[in-house]
């Protein structure tokens, strides 16, 4: 910051104070003021605005000087406020708050994105522990020159289902501009999953039993077939071995609302864990005792359905069963999205 910058930034008050001087003389004349009163007026008037002008200078170099030479100096600039005096000009304040608000701002965002980032990263480990368990499988397989046509289709759906769901947490975090909301026919979705999923249910001797849901809803088709599927897996998944296993699928349709009922007769889920089941990397009892699980699929579905603008509910009974409900809603939400 240089005094010649400055002045001329102050050009427009420096005028505005010489009309001002101006005046006041013809004032001073026009009362026909004695001359020596006149002279010492002015020039108090003019060493007073010069001193003004002077101490502002040096107030207002002293303080951007140090800013600056700080954010040169400093290898995170954004630290500058940690090292720099507080300014006692009104200006300066206004320009100290702003950047302390600012760099909070940018704070607060990078450490969002750290913990995303951390999130991912423990993610994407449990991730990889998860496909490698049905790719040393198949690379067992090749080594011993077997060909069990249904073991291996087995682990590619496994791992087809593993990479279909990192895609999808990869995606929920801009889910709102992937998705299109639209009227669909719910039994149109069904059938899309059933297919998906006929070889396990076939494998494991689960019936699928389909209620009349030939009803309409307003949603994403992509992204609600994502989440009926996670659903149906954790079905097969969590099955009871000793027993005649079925998947029920009904439907609850009034004025203001469609739900779309999901129930098994699983394992179900403990008392203590039925509140905790969509929460992050959360895997509870059966997540361990079961088998190991990323404890991501149940979270990413909650994520879907809050962002689509659908309610979901878990409702289960250890060892007897476990019921999913989907709420579709009628309102005017909707018409909005579309």
């Amino acid at each position: 910051m240089n005094f010649k910058d400055y002045f001329k930034d102050k050009m427009f008050l420096i005028g505005i104070f010489i009309l001002s001087l101006f005046i006041i003389l013809l004032m001073l004349l026009a009362f026909k003021v004695e001359k020596s009163l006149l002279i010492a007026v002015l020039l108090i008037l003019v060493v007073t605005n010069f001193l003004y002008v002077l101490i502002d200078y040096y107030q207002k170099k002293k303080f951007y000087r140090e800013l600056l030479r700080n954010i040169e100096l400093l290898e995170k600039s954004y630290l500058v406020l940690e090292v720099i005096q507080k300014p006692t000009f009104y200006e300066g304040k206004i320009l100290y708050q702003a950047l302390y608000d600012i760099n909070k701002s940018m704070n607060e965002f990078v450490k969002t994105l750290e913990l995303q980032m951390n999130d991912f990263k423990e993610y994407i480990e449990m991730w990889i522990h998860e496909v490698k368990i049905p790719l040393a499988s198949l690379i067992l397989m090749l080594h011993n020159n077997q060909t069990d046509d249904k073991i291996l289709s087995e682990q590619i759906r496994r791992i087809e289902s593993y990479l279909e769901q990192v895609l999808y947490y990869v995606r929920s975090e801009n889910a709102e501009k992937d998705y299109l909301i639209k009227a669909i026919n719910l039994n149109k979705i069904i059938n899309n999953v059933a297919l998906k999923n006929k070889d396990d249910l076939l494998e494991y001797k689960i019936d699928l039993i389909v209620e009349d849901i030939s009803c309409q809803v307003l949603t994403d088709s992509k992204w609600i077939e994502f989440i009926l599927n996670q659903i149906i897996n954790n079905s097969i998944k969590y099955r009871q071995e000793n027993i005649h296993s079925y998947i029920k699928i009904s439907v609850v349709e009034d004025e203001q609302q469609v739900t779309l009922v999901i129930k098994d007769n699983g394992i179900g889920i403990p008392e203590t864990d039925i509140a905790r089941v969509f929460e992050k990397s959360f895997t509870g009892q059966n997540g361990r005792i079961k088998s190991r699980s990323t404890g991501m699929g149940l979270f990413i579905v909650h994520s879907l359905c809050h962002k689509l603008g659908h309610k979901i509910k878990i409702e289960s009974q250890k060892n007897n069963y476990t019921k999913v409900l989907i709420i579709f809603s009628k309102n005017k939400y909707y018409d909005v999205i579309k």
